[in-house]
């Protein structure tokens, strides 16, 4: 009886007959009992979860009947024991999923704990460099420049980038990351970097224009925008630093400054100028991560799809926030409309170098510009807020600050 009533779950459906129908007259389903009869003979197939069940039926009925129960407890096993396995396969899947999430937190600790170890190194380093100065900032501003340079010249070269666009020669692009690690140098010890630059670029373009093959504008252009993009706006950097050896007599922190160190004279406005270029920026960027975490929802542009306006707005405030604070500790500027111009000035800086960057690498299909610093990518994913800012910081502290603001 208990097969009789397992029968009963299923409905039997004419699938065809000779002569009457070629195709099926009802829309089937997983529990349907398909019956094709012909002529004196009775094939009867049963379809339950893939599986099949096929036998034929003799035209005496009890002995078609036996069949029929026969393959239905059959198939009734096959189901029972196809749902186990699809059960063990999504326990299977859902402890695989378990086990990826487990196992991918201890990462993210370890990758946020690397790139506090290492920004905090790196900030550390970068002070003890621009309190430095001299040829201690310039030498170390041109090893960053040369590694920059080389990351950004395979940036060029990456497949993203070449599929639409033919690249420099491989040994032109090596002799422009030599040349952008010079320009530093030379700003230093000559003062000034135009006319090297022009040099420079005059006869990297010869040397494209007359190679061998067919010379392409793509090549001529990536290189000019390497020339200055790595290599003549970080020398504002040095022109700042160094070139602007007024002392900033109301710095409080220059009276306290060892006499071993430089004394007083030592605290000039490139000197405060730079710290507080520096200490800026990394507030924008603080502040403008923090924002976005916490309140961004509206996003800033395609470029960069992670960065919102209320993390700009944020990294703004901050910025301001923290140039008003610090023209109060370095008594400088003196004008307090002054340090708030030059906050603005900076977070624009910043966030136009961060972009410009973030357009380069998202058309080069790479997520970092190198692997150089663990946890934080490249020289230019650390510095791309910087490339700009410098010749503006410069340009401020020269042209719109009288008496470079002391």
């Amino acid at each position: 009886m208990a097969s009789l009533v397992e029968i009963e779950r299923y409905k039997l459906v004419p699938l065809s007959v000779t002569g009457l129908c070629s195709r099926p007259c009802l829309p089937l389903s997983k529990k349907t009992l398909i019956l094709d009869r012909r002529f004196s003979k009775i094939t009867l197939k049963l379809v339950l979860n893939g599986s099949k069940a096929v036998f034929p039926a003799h035209s005496n009925g009890i002995s078609a009947m036996r069949h029929l129960i026969t393959a239905v407890a059959r198939a009734e096993q096959d189901r029972l024991g196809q749902d186990d396995a699809d059960e063990e396969v999504d326990k299977g899947h859902n402890l695989t999923a378990k086990e990826e999430s487990v196992s991918e937190a201890p990462q993210k600790g370890s990758q946020l704990k690397k790139r506090i170890i290492f920004g905090l190194g790196i900030g550390i380093s970068v002070g003890g460099v621009v309190l430095a100065g001299g040829w201690v900032f310039t030498v170390a501003l041109a090893a960053a420049v040369f590694a920059g340079s080389r990351e950004y010249f395979e940036l060029v070269r990456s497949r993203g980038i070449a599929a639409g666009m033919t690249p420099p020669p491989r040994y032109v692009s090596r002799v422009c990351s030599v040349i952008c690690a010079l320009m530093p140098v030379i700003t230093l010890y000559f003062g000034q970097i135009d006319i090297p630059v022009t040099f420079a670029a005059f006869v990297v373009a010869m040397a494209l224009l007359l190679q061998r093959g067919n010379p392409r504008f793509s090549q001529l252009s990536s290189t000019m925008f390497g020339l200055f993009y790595c290599g003549y706006l970080p020398c504002f950097w040095v022109k700042l630093r160094c070139g602007l050896a007024v002392p900033a007599l109301n710095t409080r922190l220059g009276a306290a400054w060892p006499v071993l160190f430089g004394g007083q004279a030592h605290w000039t406005v490139g000197l405060v100028a730079t710290l507080f270029s520096i200490s800026s920026i990394i507030a924008a960027d603080t502040y403008a991560f923090v924002g976005g975490k916490v309140f961004g929802r509206t996003q800033l542009t395609s470029i960069s799809p992670k960065k919102t306006w209320e993390g700009t707005i944020a990294g703004l405030g901050g910025c301001i926030a923290t140039s008003v604070i610090l023209s109060k500790i370095f008594c400088w500027p003196t004008s307090l409309l002054s340090a708030i111009a030059f906050g603005f000035l900076n977070f624009f800086g910043s966030i136009f170098g961060d972009l410009t960057e973030s357009m380069i690498k998202r058309d080069a299909g790479v997520k970092d510009s190198g692997s150089l610093i663990p946890g934080h990518g490249g020289i230019l994913d650390r510095a791309d807020s910087y490339i700009f800012t410098g010749a503006l910081a410069y340009s401020f502290v020269k042209t719109f600050l009288p008496l470079y603001g002391v």
